[in-house]
């Protein structure tokens, strides 16, 4: 691990020159990768410092124990020398934290699509509702959010909505919650206040720029067509609605929010590239490990990352086995305790592969 560091910090080094350097300045491009790559690097190498100094410290401690003579000088080295411990565990766990392979998405933009799945309107209801929840948590962490496209359903729900969280750390916070959500609850549709269970399936890829994605034109189908609202009406006079299909995968993204056409068209060829890449990240993890599963699933009542049950204020994530008693200001935006939670689940799973290694 010494010897990565070192490495580490040589590069560290060269990044800080070609950052003043007037050939990397003037091409925005490679002063972009550079500035990335600085921003990896520098919390890596500020706590290697710090652990050289660390090492420094209980070195000296230990020889001031090994000279102390009386009892009483020996009681506040021994003290010294614990702390000094301490301090070095403390950040070599940090280290090995900081080392971990970086995910290759870390730093992209997101893109969230929400649909109801089972459960008829009451699933579109509660599929506007996990959106307010992204919502809300996205404005309490400071991302940027555009809504990218929105269907809403005859009783105020959402059939379905696309929308990206714009932010440095939008990955890392959102990267767990695509999967089927479950909702136990008394539907305002019944009559005789019995429970329903339905569900939202929640996919989020990573934003893909086109220098991750290439796509080419003659492998594209494009149909264009009026906008519709709630119940078939048109709400446009023009043909500005777009849908694009990609042959070779068959995926499709259909995009009607914006009254121009190109605009559609634009949202619409993000949305599929990031569909894409995900694809085939999702293709290549496959390879690796065949227990891996997609994302939204069947979108199956029974298939589910997590639970929201609304008599006992309850949540529950199925994958980590956390259960919190606060569903209302989870809804809220609230995610923290959760999302947090996943993310050190994460990285525990990491270090313990790598230490199977």
């Amino acid at each position: 691990m010494l010897e990565r560091l070192e490495g580490l910090e040589r590069e560290y080094e060269a990044v800080l020159i070609q950052l003043s350097d007037p050939e990397v300045i003037a091409d925005q491009k490679k002063l972009r990768e550079v500035s990335r790559r600085h921003s990896e690097l520098e919390p890596v190498v500020q706590v290697y410092k710090h652990y050289r100094q660390a090492l420094d410290d209980l070195a000296v401690a230990r020889e001031m124990l090994s000279e102390a003579s009386s009892g009483e000088d020996r009681d506040t080295m021994r003290a010294e020398v614990e702390s000094a411990e301490e301090s070095v565990c403390r950040m070599e766990e940090q280290l090995k934290v900081l080392l971990l392979p970086k995910d290759p998405n870390d730093g992209k933009n997101v893109i969230v699509e929400i649909r109801g799945a089972e459960g008829g309107e009451e699933a579109n209801l509660f599929a506007r509702d996990l959106f307010e929840m992204y919502s809300r948590y996205a404005e309490r962490k400071g991302f940027g959010m555009e809504v990218m496209s929105s269907d809403p359903s005859d009783m105020g729900g959402l059939n379905q909505v696309t929308f990206m969280v714009k932010g440095p750390a939008a990955w890392s916070h959102f990267m767990a919650e695509g999967g089927p959500h479950r909702v136990q609850r008394v539907p305002v549709t019944e009559s005789q206040g019995r429970v329903h269970t339905s569900s939202a399936t929640v996919t989020v890829l990573p934003e893909a720029e086109e220098v991750d994605v290439h796509i080419e034109e003659k492998d594209l189908k494009i149909d264009v067509y009026r906008s519709t609202g709630p119940g078939g009406q048109s709400v446009n006079t023009t043909d500005s609605a777009v849908r694009i299909t990609h042959i070779p995968t068959g995926i499709v993204v259909a995009m009607q929010d914006e009254k121009s056409q190109i605009q559609n068209r634009a949202k619409a060829m993000l949305v599929l590239r990031s569909r894409i890449l995900k694809a085939e990240q999702d293709r290549q993890a496959a390879a690796v490990s065949q227990a891996r599963r997609s994302q939204v699933g069947g979108g199956g009542r029974s298939e589910k990352i997590r639970t929201y049950n609304y008599k006992e204020n309850r949540v529950t994530d199925h994958r980590i086995g956390l259960t919190l008693y606060k569903l209302d200001k989870i809804m809220a935006g609230e995610l923290d305790e959760i999302i947090d939670a996943l993310m050190a689940d994460e990285r525990a799973r990491q270090l313990a592969g790598q230490m199977d290694q």
